[in-house]
């Protein structure tokens, strides 16, 4: 049965009249009151809602409290056994989850309803969509303007071990040969000993972390021949070879290794060197989703995107309130110039679309700055280098807007230019070529009549953007994308996200979008008390002078002593006004 409290409508009689007047304060300028005031109505309660019942069936925990208990899990860092506690003593959770009352019923969450609703929100992706409402929010309540943004990636790990290649083949086996002994005790009699006491016992993966360099080699053959013979065995058995761990040793194998087979032979095994391993190859049984970066390691990686302001006066910026307005969790391998365009798109379908982006180089690739000016943003980054150092590149030659090189860097003026399709060629008199002293370094080459230079309107459109990288307002406008840098780590430094406590993309998913909303929420909090702040005159806080605050404390106290009176018949025990309509 659903349960759910109706948060927008006020209360009659304030039920936080206990903390006092200083009190009251300091938890109204917290992230409590900005996240009871706009983020909790927010909350897809409503998506949650068709998975219950209406009227069959024990009642739901208070579905806004469910939900928003997830947040400030992510945001605080929290473990299950910690959230449950901060639920039902924390004042600063319940002014934000807006529970008045002190019933259990609506203070304590077990670990098992924590759970499940969890499960219930990451099966259904609806992680994104709360996101998404909340940053909606956030952005219509403080204004922001979303013409510019920003984004890059940081890589973040799941709750798994960091294992080499003899790890993965040791754990492997390990995995395999336990389930085995639960599912099948026969078969694993039926193995050589030796290699069951090798690998069985959960001791006898540390003997493997003790190899030393010398014999690592020889280690990851021995460990991957045990390995295949376990796969050969085992492969005509139906049941043991659709187990999991069956298929995940299968997996380790055909990633790890190249079998040779000749007809009637023997199979030869030969493990592949490291460089050919695949990036999206297992990194670890246990997280079988993460993927290996050559630059960063093992893990995931996620992207953000962020509005950033550009006023130079500090306290300016500091009003302003810099808004995730996207976020994606990929594999590691993933690269990130697939990740510009679905960003841009998600961010528009929301009337949250840039006019400018600030990327790093692989975000603005030729492709992308193509697809992006069709959708009217534009991409400021750096373009690829693929010159060598020294040599002359296209950018080095000036242009006409048509695209046609206008002079070289040596002053010289083509003889001919011709444009045929998407194919550009310049000729330069070969007299000035041969006596040129970067003659060695320019790509200009001697031809039949000319020397020519060859390219095409990706290369010319590239070589302008590496001809504006050098002005004074490219430099401008691309020094505000080292703001990011800060963001991913205050990512990390208010969420914990680069360590997660979860395996499995799609509970890391859930932690990092969620985490993310969190950010939102400290920064809204910060900006909010900065406005507030500098709205207010010195000394503000009560708008009468001095000596009439006084006399004002005495009515208010007359009036007060008069309304009990009044209603001193309909009071209950606890003081509440018991409302009777007589009809």
């Amino acid at each position: 049965m659903i349960h759910t409290k109706d948060h927008k409508t006020g209360y009659i009689f304030d039920p936080w009249h206990f903390l006092g007047r200083k009190r009251r304060k300091l938890m109204d300028e917290s992230w409590a009151a900005l996240f009871r005031e706009h983020i909790l109505c927010a909350l897809p309660v409503n998506k949650v809602a068709p998975f219950f019942d209406e009227h069959m069936g024990r009642p739901t925990k208070e579905l806004y409290t469910a939900l928003g208990t997830l947040v400030l899990q992510q945001t605080h860092d929290l473990t299950d056994e910690e959230t449950v506690a901060q639920l039902a003593f924390n004042l600063q959770w319940h002014y934000a989850l807006d529970i008045a009352d002190e019933s259990d019923e609506s203070k304590y969450l077990c670990e098992k309803t924590l759970w499940s609703i969890r499960s219930l929100m990451i099966e259904n992706n609806l992680d994104q969509y709360m996101f998404e409402q909340s940053a909606d929010v956030l952005a219509k309540v403080f204004n922001v303007d979303t013409s510019k943004q920003r984004i890059d990636s940081v890589h973040i790990k799941s709750n798994m071990r960091r294992l080499g290649r003899i790890g993965i083949f040791a754990k492997s086996i390990h995995t395999f040969l336990v389930n085995l002994k639960r599912q099948r005790e026969d078969a694993l009699g039926t193995l050589d000993q030796g290699l069951v006491k090798k690998y069985l016992p959960d001791k006898a993966l540390g003997c493997f972390s003790l190899v030393k360099p010398s014999e690592a080699e020889k280690t990851l053959e021995s460990v991957s021949g045990d390995l295949f013979k376990l796969v050969q065995r085992f492969k005509d058995d139906p049941e043991v070879s659709s187990m999991y761990s069956y298929r995940t040793m299968l997996r380790v194998l055909k990633e790890h290794c190249v079998i040779k087979q000749e007809e009637g032979g023997p199979a030869e095994l030969k493990v592949k060197p490291n460089r050919e391993v695949p990036s999206d190859s297992l990194q670890n049984p246990s997280d079988p989703d993460a993927t290996y970066s050559g630059h960063k390691g093992q893990g995931y990686q996620v992207q953000v995107m962020e509005t950033y302001c550009t006023h130079e006066d500090e306290q300016e910026r500091d009003k302003t309130l810099n808004l995730i307005t996207h976020v994606e969790v990929q594999p590691a391998c993933e690269s990130d110039a697939n990740a510009l365009i679905p960003a841009l798109e998600s961010a528009s379908e929301r009337s949250l679309g840039p006019k400018e982006v600030l990327a790093d180089t692989l975000y603005g690739s030729d492709n992308n700055c193509n697809k992006a000016e069709a959708m009217g943003v534009e991409i400021i980054s750096p373009a690829k280098v693929s010159a060598k150092e020294g040599a002359i590149s296209l950018s080095d030659f000036s242009f006409s807007e048509r695209g046609k090189i206008i002079v070289c860097p040596q002053g010289h003026v083509p003889v001919m230019t011709k444009h045929k399709k998407n194919r550009f060629t310049a000729g330069f008199e070969c007299a000035h070529c041969a006596i040129c002293s970067m003659s060695e370094q320019c790509p200009v080459k001697p031809g039949k009549k000319h020397c020519y230079l060859h390219y095409d309107d990706r290369a010319m459109r590239i070589a302008k953007r590496r001809a504006i990288e050098c002005s004074a307002e490219f430099k401008d406008k691309y020094r505000w994308r080292a703001g990011i840098e800060a963001t991913m780590s205050e990512y990390d430094r208010t969420t914990g996200v680069k360590r997660l406590r979860v395996r499995g993309f799609p509970a890391v998913r859930f932690c990092a979008i969620l985490k993310a909303i969190g950010v939102n929420l400290m920064r809204a909090t910060a900006v909010r008390k900065a406005r507030r702040a500098g709205s207010e005159p010195a000394g503000a806080g009560c708008l009468l002078p001095d000596p009439l605050i006084s006399v004002v404390k005495e009515h208010v106290k007359l009036i007060w002593r008069l309304a009990r009176h009044i209603f001193s018949p309909f009071m209950s025990a606890n003081g509440a006004v018991q409302v009777y309509c007589v009809l």
